[in-house]
């Protein structure tokens, strides 16, 4: 990965994909809190989808919500981060897509990368149509 600073601060990563503009300020590019959540929520969510998958449990979508806490004396440190899943589809079982999330959770790299550091608080909701 290659990043370039801005005279204004901003900062710009090269990726395979594309481009991606990151700044304090959300009218120049993306915030790096943003960012931080995102990666929890992408890896996460992509991890479960896979476990769903490989269990053979059918959903129509899932959905993550976020929710952060900072600590304003220490740098304005992220220190929990609360993570909610929201499954939908037919005849779930909250069960086994709780015990499906555990074991997303376990094997999400960017989850485990920051365990110890922020508190990870992940809750699950089943919604059946």
């Amino acid at each position: 990965m290659k990043f370039h600073v801005g005279e204004n601060g901003e900062v710009q990563g090269d990726f395979e994909y594309g481009k991606l503009d990151i700044s304090s300020n959300p009218e120049i590019g993306f915030r790096p809190v943003q960012l931080l959540i995102s990666s929890l929520a992408g890896c996460s969510g992509s991890v479960l989808k896979k476990v769903l998958e490989k269990k053979r449990i059918s959903f129509d979508s899932i959905e993550i919500e976020s929710d952060i806490e900072r600590n304003e004396e220490e740098a304005n440190r992220v220190t929990k981060i609360a993570l909610h899943y929201i499954v939908s589809g037919k005849n779930l079982d909250l069960y086994k897509v709780q015990k499906s999330l555990e074991l997303a959770i376990k094997n999400c790299a960017m989850v485990q990368s920051v365990k110890g550091a922020i508190k990870i608080v992940e809750t699950i909701e089943v919604r059946n149509k």
